[in-house]
């Protein structure tokens, strides 16, 4: 980081008042733009607060980068060497000492604080920093917190710092007051530059570099390190190239923070850079928009990271990189006219929340909804960690944390990675399994792309020194336990601990693998892993259907066979056979969705043949259902309902009906199994189930199947139309009629699409008085002497309805 003068930053401004606030309310929700300060000047400032005494104030930061360095960059406005005064502790590295007084943290280090030490004595106040960033542990973080504060540490000041987080509900959630601070940066110049179609993006992104790289430090942005090596490839010639990812040690990454002494250069970077560090020297930034992040999928319980655009907020920050020594300048390559989600999703939307209720079972909250969130637990992830947790004997029946709970959180890992661990201790494996633990969890450059985890497992064992991150980490998980000879096969011990991702190849010949918990994955044409039968598949690049094999266990047939002798279980099942039409049902001994040995199933129980139907609904769709014109324009009217009051009617896209399929389709399944069968199926009654009582005498009320027009006759409406429901009707029924039906309580506009003798569309209004007060006489001029046969009078409103011709009028008795 280079020198910043604390005076001149814009935070400086609201110290006083923020101070008072912390004083007075025992805390506040700082919102400050990038670029004013506060990582590095309110820490500080909180030293001379009388409320602090003797304690500590706790700084979180989202990441290992981050807090380096901010501590490194405090400490050196002291005068100091970090460890001091102000010290940093991260899961990988402390530097912290007696004399610490402000301390910063990784977020999951918070959550170890608390879990050990409720009270968190010592300390005088917790600072969430960057808290936009939404992370689940600065989630779980908070709300353990804001517990603290209520029931054991009144006197527990909280500061909650963010850029670009609209911070209303937040503070009004915390009850405290909001300290805005103004930015210090200066006008930043946004151009675009779109890579041009069948250009590779990253060639582009290489020549943009090259052509703006000039005084000062370039920022690039990419989403990971693969696309920072290939562009730093690309960019040989020019000035000097560094690098900035979450992979880098301590040093190395200070190294880049400095500003190089203000000579050009490049600094190819991924989101590390976008908030708490500063890079010095930085005039010109060039932002990819895109950044790596994991995406959970919660149906198979596995995270997969992708690369996807970034937020507006984030844009906005990265820009800001370039206006903080003066003027600057970001390209970014997109188009102008692409539009940016304004926020991104918080992490604890959209990842396994298995950690977060085991943390929270030892913290002794069984009950997210105990505590103050944001953004609560999603119900369903919530339930699905609870149930696994519960499987694996970490919580018991009522979801209180057991023995083996407590041990799996006091690892530094995942649960799955942490009962790897245990039961590489308990059978005789520890120093092996910590190994796997380590390579699993943690990304391992010159390892990433070997697909075969016993290999990276040997290279990783026979040369540690070239990791020595990934070295101190595997020290801290064995200790000094060593693998005993006598020790249980490694095999077993991993396919115990990830019965779910067990695999057998699909054929002989194939490179196409079937997993235990349903889903599917290949190997590339050639890969020597596609010679075994069994694997252990730990990751995928996460296509739904058949997802590329990133990381596998090559599995030894004896070891798999011991295996199954323990794991394989017999039970009836069914499935839609698609060539018969039908559910099958049979009997098999199998492990998940592995199928060892079947056998037909004479006589399935009704139960059984009702759960292969939902399940043949589920994978198939609802076009497998009896749809016709009636139905559909029932389901279209509720689903006008809903739309108008969701809290009222249930919602009726296909989403919700597949998700309730047994509440509204299974009882009317009874003596059905095949397709033919299903076409007698009352479909309408079953819609109506899912109405429920009397909802259908509301519907027809308010939306009415049907209208009767002036001349008598009873006309459809179309629910279904594009833009609304609409009323197909001939022109001359609707003589005499001075306006449409108000549906819905005049809530759901109507539209009458008015139709010539022929059935041709001649008018379509919303207005009916007004279409005879102004369009009507165009519309008479021009089909009156097309259709001369039926009556074309020059007052509407005082003619009689009819679908009938003059002739048959005049013949009427």
């Amino acid at each position: 980081m280079s020198d910043i003068n604390p005076a001149a930053l814009p935070v400086e401004a609201v110290l006083p008042p923020l101070l008072e606030c912390l004083a007075a309310d025992g805390g506040a929700v700082l919102e400050a733009p990038p670029g004013a300060g506060k990582s590095t000047r309110v820490p500080l400032a909180l030293l001379d607060a009388p409320w602090r005494g003797d304690g500590r104030v706790l700084v979180l930061e989202p990441r290992r980068v981050a807090a380096r360095a901010v501590a490194t960059f405090m400490a050196r406005q002291q005068g100091e060497a970090v460890g001091g005064l102000v010290g940093y502790r991260t899961r990988a590295d402390s530097r912290v000492s007696a004399a610490t007084r402000v301390e910063v943290v990784t977020e999951g280090v918070l959550t170890r604080l608390l879990l050990d030490d409720p009270s968190l004595e010592g300390y005088a106040a917790v600072v969430f920093d960057e808290f936009h960033e939404r992370s689940l542990q600065a989630d779980l973080g908070l709300a353990l917190v804001q517990e603290v504060r209520g029931a054991l540490r009144e006197d527990l000041r909280l500061l909650v710092m963010s850029a670009t987080l609209a911070v209303g509900p937040l503070a009004e959630g915390l009850g405290l007051p909001v300290v805005r601070s103004e930015s210090r940066a200066f006008p930043v110049a946004i151009d675009h530059a779109p890579p041009p179609r069948d250009t590779d993006p990253l060639d582009h992104c290489a020549r943009q570099v090259a052509a703006v790289a000039g005084q000062g430090t370039t920022l690039v942005f990419l989403p990971g390190v693969r696309e920072i090596e290939r562009v730093r490839e690309r960019l040989r010639d020019g000035p000097p190239v560094r690098v900035l990812h979450g992979r880098l040690d301590g040093d190395a990454q200070a190294a880049v923070l400095d500003d190089g002494g203000g000579a050009p250069r490049v600094v190819l970077a991924t989101n590390v850079a976008e908030t708490s560090v500063t890079i010095g020297g930085v005039t010109t930034v060039v932002d990819s928009g895109l950044e790596r992040r994991p995406e959970y999928d919660p149906r198979r319980h596995r995270s997969r990271l992708v690369t996807r655009r970034i937020s507006q907020a984030n844009a906005d920050q990265r820009a800001g990189r370039a206006g903080r020594l003066g003027p600057g300048r970001c390209l970014r390559l997109w188009a102008r006219e692409d539009v940016l989600a304004r926020h991104i999703e918080p992490e604890i939307q959209q990842t396994a929340l298995d950690g977060l209720v085991l943390d929270l079972a030892r913290w002794g909250c069984r009950d997210p909804a105990d505590l103050f969130w944001l953004d609560p637990p999603p119900a369903g992830p919530w339930r699905a960690a609870r149930t696994r947790l519960i499987g694996a004997g970490a919580l018991d029946r009522d979801g209180g944390i057991t023995d083996l709970g407590r041990r799996l959180n006091g690892l530094p890992l995942p649960p799955d990675l942490g009962a790897l661990v245990l039961a590489g201790r308990d059978r005789g494996r520890a120093r092996t399994a910590a190994a796997l633990a380590v390579l699993l969890n943690e990304r391992a450059p010159g390892l990433d792309r070997e697909p075969d985890l016993a290999r990276r497992l040997r290279r990783f064992q026979d040369e540690p020194a070239r990791w020595p991150a990934l070295r101190r980490e595997w020290q801290r998980l064995a200790g000094e336990r060593a693998d005993r000879a006598d020790g249980d096969p490694l095999d077993e011990i991993l396919v115990d601990t990830f019965a779910e991702r067990l695999a057998r190849r699909r054929g002989p010949e194939d490179h196409r693998y079937l997993l235990a918990d349903g889903g599917g994955a290949r190997l590339a044409p050639g890969d020597a892993l596609a010679a075994r039968e069994w694997l252990l598949i730990l990751d995928t690049d996460g296509h739904s259907r058949d997802g590329r094999v990133r990381l596998a266990w090559p599995l030894d047939d004896a070891a798999v066979a011991r295996v199954l002798t323990r794991r394989a279980e017999e039970r009836e099942q069914v499935h839609w056979d698609p060539e018969r039409d039908r559910v099958v049902a049979e009997r098999v001994r199998a492990v998940g969705a592995l199928v060892l040995s079947r056998q037909p199933l004479a006589r399935p129980s009704p139960a059984l043949l009702q759960e292969g139907l939902l399940a043949a609904v589920r994978a198939r769709g609802l076009d497998l259902l009896p749809w016709d014109e009636q139905t559909l324009q029932l389901r279209a009217r509720a689903a006008w309902m809903h739309q108008l009051a969701p809290a009222e009617w249930p919602a009726m896209d296909d989403e919700a009906l597949l998700a309730d399929l047994a509440d509204w389709l299974a009882p009317f399944l009874a003596g059905r199994r095949s397709r033919r069968d299903l076409q007698t199926l009352p479909l309408g009654d079953a819609l109506a189930l899912r109405l429920g009582d009397g909802r259908r005498r509301a519907l027809d009320a308010a939306l009415p199947a049907r209208w009767t027009v002036a001349s008598g006759r009873a006309v459809a409406i179309n629910y279904r139309a594009e833009g609304g429901p609409r009323l197909a009707v001939k022109l001359q029924e609707c003589f005499g009629m001075e306006a449409l039906p108000a549906l819905a309580e005049g809530r759901l506009p109507l539209t009458a699409e008015l139709l010539t003798p022929a059935g041709r569309p001649a008018a379509i209004t919303g207005d009916l008085g007004r279409f005879w007060r102004e369009g009507y006489a165009a519309v008479r001029k021009d089909l009156r002497g097309r259709y001369p046969k039926h009556p074309w009078p020059e007052d509407p409103l005082n003619a009689e309805a009819t679908g009938k011709t003059k002739r048959a009028l005049r013949d009427r008795p």
